[in-house]
Protein backbone atom coordinates (compact mmCIF):
# COMPACT_ATOMS: atom_id res chain seq x y z
CA UNK A 1 0.00 0.00 0.00
CA UNK A 2 2.83 2.35 0.86
CA UNK A 3 4.52 1.73 -2.48
CA UNK A 4 1.32 2.58 -4.35
CA UNK A 5 0.96 5.83 -2.41
CA UNK A 6 4.58 6.75 -3.09
CA UNK A 7 4.08 6.22 -6.84
CA UNK A 8 0.87 8.30 -6.76
CA UNK A 9 2.71 10.98 -4.76
CA UNK A 10 5.47 11.09 -7.38
CA UNK A 11 3.04 11.37 -10.29
CA UNK A 12 1.01 14.08 -8.53
CA UNK A 13 4.18 16.01 -7.67
CA UNK A 14 5.43 16.02 -11.26
CA UNK A 15 1.97 17.00 -12.56
CA UNK A 16 1.75 19.79 -9.98
CA UNK A 17 5.11 21.20 -11.00
CA UNK A 18 4.05 21.06 -14.65
CA UNK A 19 0.71 22.78 -13.95
CA UNK A 20 2.42 25.57 -12.02
CA UNK A 21 5.01 26.11 -14.74
CA UNK A 22 2.33 26.31 -17.45
CA UNK A 23 0.49 29.14 -15.71
CA UNK A 24 0.97 32.71 -16.81
CA UNK A 25 3.13 34.76 -14.48
CA UNK A 26 2.27 38.23 -13.17
CA UNK A 27 4.36 39.88 -15.88
CA UNK A 28 2.99 37.63 -18.59
CA UNK A 29 6.47 36.65 -19.73
CA UNK A 30 6.04 32.96 -19.00
CA UNK A 31 3.20 30.55 -19.52
CA UNK A 32 1.62 28.71 -22.38
CA UNK A 33 -1.90 30.09 -21.93
CA UNK A 34 -1.51 33.23 -24.02
CA UNK A 35 -1.82 34.13 -27.66
CA UNK A 36 -4.48 33.23 -30.29
CA UNK A 37 -7.83 31.75 -29.63
CA UNK A 38 -7.12 28.31 -31.05
CA UNK A 39 -10.02 25.92 -31.69
CA UNK A 40 -12.41 28.74 -32.46
CA UNK A 41 -12.47 30.22 -28.98
CA UNK A 42 -13.14 26.90 -27.25
CA UNK A 43 -9.96 27.14 -25.20
CA UNK A 44 -9.47 30.88 -24.91
CA UNK A 45 -6.66 32.38 -22.78
CA UNK A 46 -9.18 33.01 -20.00
CA UNK A 47 -10.46 29.44 -20.21
CA UNK A 48 -6.91 28.10 -20.12
CA UNK A 49 -6.14 30.13 -17.01
CA UNK A 50 -9.28 28.87 -15.26
CA UNK A 51 -8.52 25.28 -16.22
CA UNK A 52 -4.92 25.49 -15.04
CA UNK A 53 -5.96 27.13 -11.75
CA UNK A 54 -8.56 24.42 -11.12
CA UNK A 55 -6.07 21.69 -12.08
CA UNK A 56 -3.46 23.15 -9.73
CA UNK A 57 -5.95 23.24 -6.86
CA UNK A 58 -7.01 19.63 -7.43
CA UNK A 59 -3.41 18.44 -7.66
CA UNK A 60 -2.52 20.36 -4.48
CA UNK A 61 -5.36 18.65 -2.59
CA UNK A 62 -4.22 15.26 -3.91
CA UNK A 63 -0.66 16.04 -2.86
CA UNK A 64 -1.73 16.83 0.71
CA UNK A 65 -4.00 13.77 0.91
CA UNK A 66 -1.25 11.43 -0.27
CA UNK A 67 1.20 13.09 2.14
CA UNK A 68 -1.18 12.53 5.06
CA UNK A 69 -1.78 8.95 3.93
CA UNK A 70 1.94 8.23 3.79
CA UNK A 71 2.43 9.76 7.24
CA UNK A 72 -0.36 7.67 8.75
CA UNK A 73 1.03 4.51 7.14
CA UNK A 74 4.50 5.29 8.48
CA UNK A 75 3.14 5.76 12.00
CA UNK A 76 0.88 2.71 11.86
CA UNK A 77 2.05 -0.06 14.16
CA UNK A 78 4.32 2.11 16.28
CA UNK A 79 3.61 2.06 19.98
CA UNK A 80 2.27 5.33 21.28
CA UNK A 81 4.80 6.96 23.53
CA UNK A 82 5.48 10.37 24.90
CA UNK A 83 8.70 12.26 25.28
CA UNK A 84 7.74 12.85 28.89
CA UNK A 85 7.53 9.09 29.52
CA UNK A 86 11.10 8.51 28.35
CA UNK A 87 12.62 11.46 30.21
CA UNK A 88 14.92 10.59 33.11
CA UNK A 89 13.55 11.37 36.56
CA UNK A 90 14.24 14.90 37.70
CA UNK A 91 16.90 15.28 40.38
CA UNK A 92 15.87 17.03 43.53
CA UNK A 93 18.00 19.95 44.57
CA UNK A 94 18.27 20.78 48.24
CA UNK A 95 18.76 24.41 49.05
CA UNK A 96 20.56 25.17 52.29
CA UNK A 97 20.18 28.53 53.99
CA UNK A 98 23.22 30.78 53.77
CA UNK A 99 25.28 31.07 56.95
CA UNK A 100 25.79 34.70 57.95
CA UNK A 101 28.83 35.64 60.05
CA UNK A 102 28.17 36.47 63.69
CA UNK A 103 28.12 40.20 64.41
CA UNK A 104 28.61 43.09 62.03
CA UNK A 105 31.96 43.31 60.42
CA UNK A 106 33.36 46.60 59.27
CA UNK A 107 35.84 46.51 56.42
CA UNK A 108 39.30 47.58 57.38
CA UNK A 109 40.08 51.12 56.30
CA UNK A 110 43.72 52.01 55.83
CA UNK A 111 44.88 54.80 58.11
CA UNK A 112 46.20 57.95 56.50
CA UNK A 113 49.98 58.57 56.92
Amino acid sequence: MQTILIVIQLIVSVALVGAVLLQRSEGGALGMGGGGSGLGGFFSPRGAADTLTRTTAILAVLFFVTSLGLTLLALHGRPESSILDSAPPAKTISIKPMQLPAGPQVPAVPSPH
